[in-house]
């Protein structure tokens, strides 16, 4: 079996977009590696998050991934004491280095704390306005429309699936799962293919179960399992202070044979299922998030 591994970029703040996107973009060089970058197109209203604080977990997150010095003072103050900033508007030129580096460059928000922390709430015109804000930004931008898109936080509901198929993506990455699957939720089925990520994220893993900053990298390949392995990253962090596992990582898996692919490449996974997508728990999260469920026979 063939051992491929796509990554999945999130890029969630303006921080992240301006300095860990270009620093990440020169890591992928030197290894000569595509990936699948997602962005936050508007504002970054990264400091609203704190209403999360009493979610289980949340806390404890925080404080064991060192959330202040990973994301910077400014970046968790965004949107309550300072204004929040756009984060491509005013610099499109990051967006366009990665497309000329021929990476795939999609949407994946338009303001990620609000669809993250309130889509579960949103009327279908309310989702269907934050994604075509976003889509028509990133269409002024880059000369064409968005081909996919992946939720913040992995967050979906019938409405917000329904709102992406309007879209004509070629595939979504909004669930976490096992294998490429067509989704069914909420009693309707979705015509969208579903490119789920297999991994838990950095976040999810660093001061849990012994994962540290030493053994992360070896812990990821030994889940590289499947023979269609999606990682996602963050450019808060892997493209940050944990800039140099991002290298560790693209060096040892070519070491152990690994080949990396596009993120699109999942659409040519032999045999794509329907599956239902849950609301559930992954370890080292805080809250829930779409999963991908059995295949429905």
């Amino acid at each position: 079996m063939e051992r491929r591994i796509a990554i999945k970029v999130d890029v969630d703040t303006k921080r992240g977009y301006l300095e860990g996107v270009p620093q990440m973009l020169d890591v992928l060089k030197k290894h000569a590696v595509k990936a699948a970058f997602f962005f936050s197109l508007g504002p970054d209203n990264s400091g609203k998050a704190i209403r999360r604080i009493f979610r289980k977990g949340f806390l404890t997150k925080m404080l064991r991934t060192k959330a202040p010095s990973t994301y910077g003072l400014k970046t968790i103050m965004y949107g309550t004491l300072l204004p929040a900033p756009q984060i491509v508007a005013p610099h499109p030129e990051v967006l366009l280095r990665a497309k000329k580096e021929g990476h795939l460059c999609g949407v994946h928000c338009w303001d990620h704390v609000y669809w993250q922390d309130k889509l579960e709430k949103l009327s279908e015109e309310k989702i269907r306005e934050h994604l075509q804000k976003a889509c028509a930004l990133f269409t002024s931008i880059m000369g064409e429309k968005p081909r996919f898109c992946g939720a913040p936080g992995w967050q979906v509901t019938p409405l917000s699936l329904g709102v992406q198929e309007e879209f004509g993506f070629d595939f979504c990455s909004d669930v976490r799962g096992y294998r490429p699957f067509y989704p069914r939720m909420g009693g309707r089925d979705f015509a969208t293919l579903q490119i789920p990520g297999t991994l838990l994220t950095m976040d999810e893993l660093l001061g849990t179960q012994g994962i540290t900053d030493e053994n992360i990298v070896d812990y990821w390949l030994a889940k590289c399992d499947k023979d269609f392995n999606v990682w996602t990253i963050h450019a808060e962090m892997e493209g940050l202070s944990k800039l140099f596992l991002l290298d560790s990582f693209l060096a040892k898996a070519k070491e152990k044979g690994f080949t990396f692919v596009n993120l699109d490449e999942g659409k040519n996974v032999p045999d794509i299922s329907r599956c239902e997508v849950f609301r559930g728990y992954l370890p080292g999260r805080a809250g829930t998030l779409a999963r991908q469920g059995d295949a429905i026979r």
